[in-house]
C-alpha cells in the first residue's frame, strides 16, 4: 500500500487589496485570504498556482512537500 503524499503550499497575505482591481481581491478570497497576515496552507495544484500568481506581489509562499 503506497501512501498519497501530496504536496501543499503555505500562503501568507502580506499586503491589503485595497485600491486594487476587483479581481485581485476576488482571488484573495478565493484563496481563504481576506486579511493582512493571515495564513493557509493549499493544496499544490496548477489553479491554485495560477491564483497564487495573480496576486504574486501581495502575498508570501512558501513550498511544503
Amino acid at each position: 500500500m503506497s501512501k498519497n503524499i501530496e504536496k501543499t503550499v503555505i500562503v501568507t497575505q502580506t499586503k491589503s487589496p485595497i485600491r486594487r482591481e476587483a479581481k485581485q481581491r476576488a482571488t484573495l478570497c478565493g484563496l481563504g485570504l481576506n486579511k493582512i497576515g493571515r495564513t493557509r496552507e493549499l493544496e499544490d495544484t496548477p489553479s491554485v498556482r495560477g491564483m497564487i500568481e495573480k496576486v504574486r506581489h501581495m502575498v508570501k509562499i512558501e513550498e511544503r512537500a
